[in-house]
């Protein structure tokens, strides 16, 4: 395939994930000697050459800043930014005035959660339910805003296998619940949780939902607005992109009702020196000098994701995590977290070693050319709920071939004997 876009009878071709990774130099790359398995894509994602080229491309022919200048780059970097927006946009089902640029799903968050409560929309009293299993990104700017404005914070539970205890959101979630907010996938547990249910829950309660969709937008075919979510957020390295951009989904009504996160130049339509008046979304929320390139290469992204079908991406990774659980769960010490039956999941596998610290076995992988994740990836409290303060994450991408799986697997055998546990 070639490093922009897959032809049409590649796409209805069997999935060779041995041809994309030629489109992804650094996996080319040995690491202490091994060839490199790379499998911490949940964290960030590797770069094909396409994404490479575009942002790199835009530097060298066409750099200059967006929305302000009467000269010829100026209007060739507005439309090639323009078009980007209405690119990734088009690729979660939005219109191009639907999409936020934000420099990643974390700063999306915070500028949800303090437009939210700058609108007033949050008073004493009021609820903000959240769930059990959040990164990080998602439950404490909800922490913050519920102190600030008096709110309750409630947690929607998760059973003993990872998946989300529904029966609890539904009492949990009320006529004083105001913001609903969640994961798409888990970014622990690789489980795709129960949107439906939650939106239909959020909505009877007439309640904002937010959702991550870090861990799906590049995964799995996604949807937004057929989703029936009000805001949604997603970052760019962590599905093929550049650092430093990210993108913020909204419903037109819930955008419009929300007052800018950030002030200052280019999201006003007039400025006296005693009061401003602001852009209509999205560039209301764009304060400053925006991600020019990143979005130009994000774009590229997508188009390369959208190149090799999403749908066989995912039907892809699901055969690898069931390839890596069978040999995980066959390994003596090794207890995987979220193991649930029948759920739908995209290829990420968090687990414990017996009797081995979570960075001790990262370093022996490390020490094989493997790349994975260790920690508590941004959710402690999970893993609290769990029982444990770290774990060992592997995550998979559209890259990854059932030869890094196995090898994975069979270093995976080897930690505990290492170690003499």
């Amino acid at each position: 395939m070639t490093s922009a876009t897959a032809s049409p009878s590649t796409a209805a071709a069997p999935f060779d994930a041995s041809a994309v990774k030629a489109d992804f130099p650094i996996l080319s790359e040995q690491v202490n000697g091994h060839p490199l398995v790379y499998l911490d894509s949940a964290a960030t994602s590797q770069k094909p050459l396409a994404v490479l080229d575009a942002e790199r491309d835009f530097l060298t022919h066409t750099n200059a800043a967006v929305h302000r200048g009467a000269h010829t780059l100026a209007a060739e970097a507005t439309e090639l930014f323009e078009d980007a927006r209405a690119t990734v946009a088009g690729f979660v089902g939005a219109a191009p005035e639907q999409l936020v640029w934000t420099s990643g799903a974390t700063m999306g968050l915070n500028l949800v959660a303090y437009s939210i409560g700058n609108a007033g929309l949050i008073r004493p009293g009021d609820e903000i339910v959240v769930t059990a299993i959040e990164h990080h990104a998602n439950l404490i700017p909800w922490q913050e805003l519920a102190a600030r404005s008096g709110a309750v914070l409630r947690h929607i539970p998760a059973h003993d296998d990872g998946t989300l205890d529904t029966d609890a959101a539904a009492s949990l979630i009320g006529e004083r619940t105001r913001v609903v907010a969640f994961t798409h996938v888990s970014n622990v547990l690789g489980i795709v949780n129960p949107v439906a249910d939650l939106v239909a829950m959020a909505q009877a309660a007439g309640a904002i939902t937010v959702m991550d969709a870090c861990q799906s937008a590049p995964h799995l075919p996604l949807d937004l607005p057929a989703l029936g979510v009000d805001l949604a957020v997603f970052s760019g390295h962590k599905m093929l992109g550049p650092y430093g951009v990210g993108g913020l989904y909204g419903r037109t009504p819930v955008l419009e009702a929300l007052p800018p996160f950030l002030t200052g130049g280019s999201m006003i339509t007039t400025v006296t020196l005693d009061r401003a008046e602001y852009l209509p979304p999205p560039q209301r929320f764009e304060a400053g000098t925006q991600p020019i390139g990143p979005a130009i290469g994000l774009a590229a992204a997508v188009r390369y994701l959208d190149g090799v079908g999403l749908s066989r991406i995912h039907a892809h990774e699901g055969m690898l995590a069931e390839r890596m659980r069978a040999g995980l769960v066959d390994i003596p010490g090794i207890r995987l977290l979220g193991d649930a039956a029948g759920v739908e999941r995209v290829g990420l596998w968090s687990f414990d070693v017996e009797g081995v610290h979570a960075h001790d076995a990262g370093q022996y992988l490390d020490a094989l050319g493997i790349a994975v994740r260790v920690g508590h990836h941004c959710a402690a409290p999970l893993h609290a709920r769990f029982g444990v303060t770290a774990s060992v994450r592997a995550s998979t991408a559209l890259y990854t071939t059932t030869d890094d799986v196995d090898r994975f697997v069979e270093a995976v055998a080897g930690i505990r004997p290492y170690f003499g546990v």
